[in-house]
């Protein structure tokens, strides 16, 4: 599974895993929101409502694509968030770890308060 997440002129493709989380998430797309930016993430809230999952995780690796439990939002992290400790890259609290950006994520620097983004089936 993959999906496409467009903001802008930026087009950038996410391979899914194979979890109820990526399951969830692509069954609900087309998803469109507005992105909030927290350091070196984006996100926003999606009509999805999941629980963590038992490998939900605070640190995460560039490139991620996350579902944040508590926020029920869609997440990309691609560097530092102000959560972060030394280099690591973590969120504001566990994430349900469930796909990947391919490619360099940073292009994802771009994206500003309020753009918005469109998650769709690729």
């Amino acid at each position: 599974m993959k999906i496409k997440v467009i903001s802008g002129n930026l087009n950038a493709v996410a391979e899914l895993k194979n979890t109820a989380t990526a399951k969830a998430v692509y069954n609900a797309l087309p998803i469109e929101g507005a992105a909030n930016r927290w350091g070196n993430e984006i996100y926003f809230p999606i009509p999805v409502n999941l629980d963590a999952e038992p490998d939900a995780k605070e640190v995460v690796d560039e490139g991620d694509v996350a579902y944040w439990v508590e926020g029920a939002c869609f997440c990309i992290f691609w560097g530092k968030t102000p959560a972060s400790k030394g280099s690591e890259i973590r969120a504001a609290s566990k994430v349900n770890v469930f796909g990947k950006v391919k490619g360099d994520a940073k292009i994802f620097n771009k994206v500003k308060n309020g753009d918005l983004t469109i998650l769709e089936k690729a």
